[in-house]
């Protein structure tokens, strides 16, 4: 039923074994899951049946790239797609808005924090879905590399909104990982499709190269091919500029790319890559999702990626064209701190969980909450405290009812009047009420949400709906803002310090799970099997071939990763004090309490904390002295500070 539209829109003649499975779940009415390798035709899995369901297929992806990849492609086939998204203008989000509404488009991207926007959620409750799709689906599963609190929440958007039907892709799920996915969407064994991660055109290697000989080997392997498209993956984005710099001196033109930059700083060195512009990136993880350049002929690990997961997406962006291609790492152990730092910063003191606690339990049933502010005072990072809040909610704490923006304002573009003068009865007294709560500064109307229930019992979902409208009519020009969550409270009888002991625990669980995630990455880099076999056994491929023959160990080159070489002592006690009393002091001036040594040591390391961000610690001649020692090292000595001998 599909094969005509595969040809005459697609143009392909037929699909891959993989795909027509998916397909055919979807087309039958099943919800499926599509575990494919990056860069073998997810995606058409959900476009084709979209062209085939009745109503509008709901795409919600994990980054901006990754949709305006997606568009591009679908509008060259002249499918109907947009997106909602934080880079549009006012008028651009109408018009998509009013397009869906009216049935004009078959497909609509956004990310999965739109739904919590409860102007977005009206207006798309009103609109018939026939299926949602989840990109980076194992962004759903906590036993994944990229949990997303917010994507536990799909299943119940799902129901709210009576979607029929789900269609799940990724390419990087464990075991572990799909059988989550599967439970959570209800997707049986049979409508889960996992086809062969093996790749035979990726040459893998590991190369055990001592940290001051990695720019060297670096320039080495690329100054001979600077025309070929390269990808150059480091930690750290000063790391970028500093290795493209040198490439550059040394015969191979490179740009840097990391999030530092500005966003169209961003987006002209990507497209320039892609129409061969640029050969050579040197960037952080911010490049890559979306990337669908055919002919990337080197993907160099010049630090350590984050994890197998990480690994195998980032050596996925090469050779999508089936050509041979080299995928490398540069490897030893300095690297190794830093990222270990990063899972260390992730995992919130005992006492900043005890003051989400103590928070709720001042609440008269409700709790609303602004995460940035929520964050700041609680010295929690932003993904730490949204899984924080997704525990309260699977413990029967709290739970989320609803997201709103806490201030609405807007703008006349028709007299208020003539605005007043298009409704009769008691719509018009109810529009008059609205102005009339609504006090202008210069330009801008600022709504009273307090003063119109008070004085006229007018419902808030009521008084948005109509701002919504006025909007849309061209009458006035809305602005919203504060985003804030709010939960009910199901239960005040918890034991605040033993609930706090029991998530600290489960925080501490998923550190031990990282940093075990890390040493199987390590272990994998030195492993004396067969990289392709391994990786993809890793990832539930148990076909691929025991001898690969195109990798590092296949030509019997197994590596030893050299250790990093640090002086085994911290500097004198003299020393660390005075590059941490002026942070304890500051501490203990903006939050009436001493420093963890947590946050002593994360402060020693150089992380971005609120609490950090709080007190200019970026500006203490302290910050980051130890960023290439162990986290656990340093926070073992912390007990020299005598201020700190009372804590633990």
């Amino acid at each position: 039923m599909y094969q005509q539209t595969l040809q005459n829109v697609f143009g392909f003649e037929s699909l891959r074994g993989g795909q027509e499975a998916v397909v055919n779940h979807v087309l039958s009415g099943q919800s499926a899951a599509a575990i494919f390798p990056t860069g073998s035709g997810k995606s058409l899995c959900y476009q084709l049946p979209a062209l085939h369901l009745p109503n509008l297929t709901l795409v919600i992806s994990p980054l901006l790239a990754l949709m305006r990849d997606q568009l591009s492609f679908l509008h060259e086939k002249g499918i109907a797609a947009a997106s909602i998204d934080s880079s549009q203008t006012w008028e651009e989000t109408q018009q998509v808005m009013q397009a869906v509404r009216q049935g004009e488009m078959k497909v609509l991207m956004i990310s999965v924090e739109r739904l919590k926007n409860e102007r977005f959620r009206q207006f798309i409750q009103q609109v018939p879905i026939s299926m949602l799709v989840v990109d980076e689906a194992h962004c759903i599963s906590e036993w994944g590399h990229n949990f997303r609190p917010d994507y536990l929440k799909l299943p119940e958007y799902r129901q709210a909104l009576n979607i029929p039907q789900v269609l799940l892709l990724t390419a990087t799920a464990t075991p572990a990982v799909i059988a989550d996915m599967q439970r959570k969407f209800e997707i049986s064994d049979e409508c889960t499709v996992v086809t062969g991660f093996y790749r035979h055109n990726l040459d893998l290697s590991v190369k055990a190269v001592e940290e001051e000989e990695k720019r060297e080997t670096l320039r080495d392997m690329l100054v001979s091919t600077p025309q070929e498209p390269t990808i150059v993956y480091v930690t750290l984005q000063n790391t970028a500029e500093e290795i493209a710099q040198y490439l550059s001196h040394h015969g191979v033109p490179a740009t840097a790319y990391h999030a530092g930059l500005e966003s169209d700083k961003r987006e002209t060195i990507q497209q320039r890559f892609m129409t061969g512009q640029i050969q050579c990136i040197v960037a952080t993880i911010a490049f890559g999702m979306g990337i669908d350049k055919s002919d990337i002929r080197h993907v160099v690990h010049f630090d350590l990626p984050k994890s197998i997961e990480n690994y195998s997406q980032e050596i996925g962006r090469a050779g999508r064209d089936n050509q041979l291609s080299h995928c490398t790492v540069l490897a030893n152990r300095n690297g190794v701190n830093v990222l270990e730092n990063f899972v260390y910063g992730d995992t919130p003191d005992l006492t900043s969980i005890q003051a989400v606690l103590n928070d709720i339990k001042q609440q008269p049933g409700q709790w609303e909450i602004m995460m940035t502010q929520l964050s700041r005072e609680t010295n929690i990072r932003a993904l730490p405290l949204k899984t924080l809040l997704v525990y309260l909610e699977m413990e029967g704490v709290i739970e989320a009812k609803y997201t709103y923006f806490a201030d609405y304002r807007f703008k006349t573009i028709q007299p208020i009047d003539w605005i007043v003068s298009q409704f009769a009865g008691e719509r018009q007294g109810f529009v008059q009420a609205i102005f009339a709560c609504s006090p202008k500064a210069r330009t801008w109307h600022s709504i009273d949400f307090d003063a119109l229930w008070q004085g006229y019992s007018a419902d808030r979902k009521r008084v948005v709906a109509a701002m919504d409208y006025f909007n849309e009519k061209g009458w006035i020009t809305l602005e919203s803002k504060q985003m804030t969550d709010v939960y009910s409270i199901n239960n005040l009888h918890f034991d605040t310090d033993k609930l706090a002991l029991q998530l600290h625990s489960v925080f501490t669980q998923k550190e031990t799970n990282e940093i075990d995630r890390l040493n199987n990455m390590l272990a994998f880099f030195e492993s004396s099997e067969c990289l392709s076999h391994r990786l993809a056994q890793y990832f539930a491929d148990d076909n691929a071939p025991q001898q690969c023959g195109h990798c590092s160990v296949c030509r019997n080159s197994i590596a030893t990763l050299p250790s990093q070489r640090l002086d085994a002592e911290l500097p004198s006690e003299n020393t660390l004090k005075a590059w941490c009393d002026p942070f304890i002091e500051a501490v203990e001036k903006q939050t009436q309490t001493k420093p963890s040594p947590h946050a002593i040591a994360r402060f020693l390391i150089g992380m971005t904390t609120p609490l950090n961000t709080k007190v200019k610690a970026r500006q203490m001649s302290g910050f980051a002295k130890l960023e290439q020692y162990p986290f656990q090292h340093i926070l073992n000595n912390i007990h020299v500070f005598a201020k700190l001998e009372t804590r633990n």
